[in-house]
Formats: C-alpha cells, structure tokens, sequence
C-alpha cells in the first residue's frame, strides 16, 4: 500500500490487490515505529495520521523476576517523533488507502488474490487473480510480490528461500487495562517463561512465547494449567487471566518465522517485505523494514517506471540497498532467540539479569541506543521520489 501510493503519487499508474474485502486483522503487526513516522511527516501525512485512535510508548521495560529495568528510552532520538505509535494496521491500512484514492492513476483492487504469474519469455508481464466474479488478468510492466512470509507469487516464482530458524512461537491474547496501569512497553520474565504486554488504552495485547511447535501440547494439557502458567508471569494483570481467557479460541498462533529470499527479484517481478524477509517478531520491526523497502524501492524504481518497465539489473539495485540493514537486524534476531530466548525458554528458575540489562536501567544515555537500533533501523529511508506536477 505504501508503494503504491509512492508510486501513484510520482505519477506511476498502479493496481494494489488485498485478496479480503477489508483490513481487519487481529494481531497484525501495529507497532508503527519513529521511522515509519518520520516517512509520514516528510509526506506531510504526520498531523493528520496521529489524529487517529493511537497510543505511544516512549520506554522499553523488562522485569525479570521481581527486578524492574528501563532498557530503552525513544524520547532521545533525533526524529520528529520520539515515540512507538501503537495503531490496528487495518486503520493504517484504510488511512493509507484513502489517501490514495484521490490519485486518479491509483486503482485499489479489493477482494482480488493474487493466484500465478504471467510470463512471457522468462519476462513475468503481470499476473492472474482471483474475483468474486471469476479470474482476471493483469499486465503490468513490473510485478511486486508483497503478500507476506507464505507468499504466494514468491511461490510461484522459483526464487530460493534461505530459512534461518526460529526456535519458538508465540501466543497472542487480551488483557484488560484497569486504573493505575504502566502505559508503556512491558516484558516479563519468570521462570522458563516471557511474556510482553503492550498497552493499547483500553486492553493489554499481549505476547506469550512457546517453544516452537508447543501450542498443540500446551492445548492438551488444558485450559486451566494454560492459565495457570500465565498467571506465574502476567504480574500485575495476573487476577484478570481467569476472566479473560475462557476458551483457547482467544488465543492466536504466531508461527514464527526468520528467512529470506537469496534473490529478490527476476526480470519483471520483485519481492519486498516479509515476501523478501520474514522478521522474527522481536523488536516489532517487520511491518517499518516492510515500509521501508517500499520507500527504498519507490526512491529508486519510480523515475525508470515513469518511462517505462524497468530491467533487471534496475530491480536488483532495490536487493542491494535493503539487504545490508535486512541481514543486520536479522543477525540480531537471531543471535536474541538464539542466545537468550530459547535458553530462557527451557530454564526451570528465573535468570538472573544479564549485564547489559543493569547497565542500560543505571545509566539512562545508554537507553538511546537500542531505541536507535529497533526505532529508526539500520540505514533509515527518506522519500526523494517527488510528487507528479
């Protein structure tokens, strides 16, 4: 959606397809980080974009145990926004779209699934969908695949996925918010257990990781030892589990996921977003690394599609600018799950707070830091593409 309205805004006629007839998603990803904000404010989108239902988060917190550690402060960053907007992605979506369709050469194309590529001497030349009214053809001069970490276009291309591994889940689920909650980032940890908690005004989303491929046994052992468990390490929220979770049906799986494409194009095609690089969800950062690949993309495919297809050796410079800061975050995804969550996963006592943990909490500059690392990224994107005259 936002390279489409990139691109439509410079002048290129774009068609946008969402295989639903609407946005709403439960458990998307919301977390709409300082630089995705700072691309909405050099679109002078900013103002107007916060006046929709949000919350903010300006500090990152851990417990561990009964011990209590800041690790992360937003408010020091050279951004116009010092702050994580917590947003459902559909109204990011909808907002999103609405501001596309006052460009006459924006089509938006709702309840059409993408279903196979079109080819034409090894050339993809568009695509073929599914409507309600039967199946379509589209041509087009250059074909995205940004349908996500089980893409079906990347599927239908050949391209080679690398799979990095993720050694746990997660499980997503509601909490009530009540008077005199924190209103900021919090992650627990007790035991062999972690779990997040994101304020969103009037409920907690919250996060509860599993070992990978664990809910079918936690689902076995029943309701009221999966509650149970959640109240050793919900704190606080700890007497609201019983009456909020009454049915597994309230909780969503997350399959996590880490890969990413070798190649992210072929002639007439390109990958972008989790279709390019499934993110773990550590850090929140998929859904702004996706919106910076189309912003990426838009500032350097939008001046050759304004004359025509670009070739393949213009696709291949979008690969060669996203995938430095992809494998960066992605390295340090894993080395996270790896060294410190899956560990924390199979200990039977609460561990006892890394150094890291004491020195980010005592010394507050340091906090900058990891909010640099998860709320601007590596390599942050800034729109040059200019808008059609």
């Amino acid at each position: 959606m936002m390279l489409g309205y990139l691109l439509a805004r410079a002048g290129v006629d774009v068609t946008v397809l969402e295989k639903h007839t609407d946005f709403l998603r439960d458990f998307r990803g919301d977390t709409v980080h300082p630089s995705t904000l700072q691309v909405m404010h050099e679109l002078g989108l900013l103002e107007k974009f916060l006046k929709l239902p949000h919350t903010r988060i300006t500090t990152a917190n851990i417990q561990i145990g009964e011990a209590h550690f800041t690790v992360g402060d937003f408010t020091r960053l050279p951004t116009v926004c010092k702050f994580i907007a917590l947003m459902p992605q559909w109204d990011f979506l909808d907002f999103l779209a609405d501001e596309a369709r006052s460009i006459p050469n924006f089509h938006l194309m709702m309840e059409t699934k993408a279903e196979a590529l079109r080819t034409e001497k090894s050339v993809v030349t568009g695509l073929t969908a599914r409507t309600s009214k039967g199946a379509i053809a589209i041509k087009a001069g250059l074909t995205v695949a940004a349908d996500g970490r089980h893409s079906t276009l990347r599927l239908r291309s050949g391209l080679t996925v690398k799979d990095l591994g993720a050694p746990f889940d997660v499980l997503w689920l509601s909490l009530p918010v009540r008077p005199g909650d924190p209103q900021d980032l919090v992650g627990r940890v007790q035991g062999g257990q972690l779990f997040v908690m994101i304020y969103r005004t009037d409920y907690w989303q919250c996060a509860y990781l599993i070992p990978k491929d664990g809910f079918d046994t936690i689902r076995a052992d029943g309701l009221e030892k999966f509650r149970a468990r959640l109240k050793e390490v919900a704190g606080f929220a700890a007497g609201r589990i019983d009456g909020a979770i009454t049915d597994f049906e309230q909780v969503r799986l997350l399959t996590v996921t880490v890969n990413r494409l070798e190649e992210w194009a072929r002639p007439g095609l390109l990958c972008i977003g989790d279709a390019a690089h499934a993110m773990s969800p550590i850090g929140g950062v998929g859904i702004n690394l996706a919106i910076q690949d189309a912003v990426a993309t838009a500032n350097l495919l939008g001046p050759r599609l304004r004359k025509g297809a670009p070739n393949f050796e213009t696709l291949k410079t979008v690969q060669a600018r996203r995938e430095f800061p992809t494998r960066v975050i992605q390295a340090f995804q894993v080395a996270a799950q790896n060294l410190l969550l899956a560990p924390t996963l199979r200990a039977t006592q609460t561990p006892k707070p890394p150094l890291f943990v004491k020195l980010f909490d005592r010394l507050p500059w340091l906090r900058q830091w990891p909010a640099r690392f998860i709320g601007m990224g590596v390599r942050p994107e800034h729109v040059t593409l200019q808008k059609a005259q």
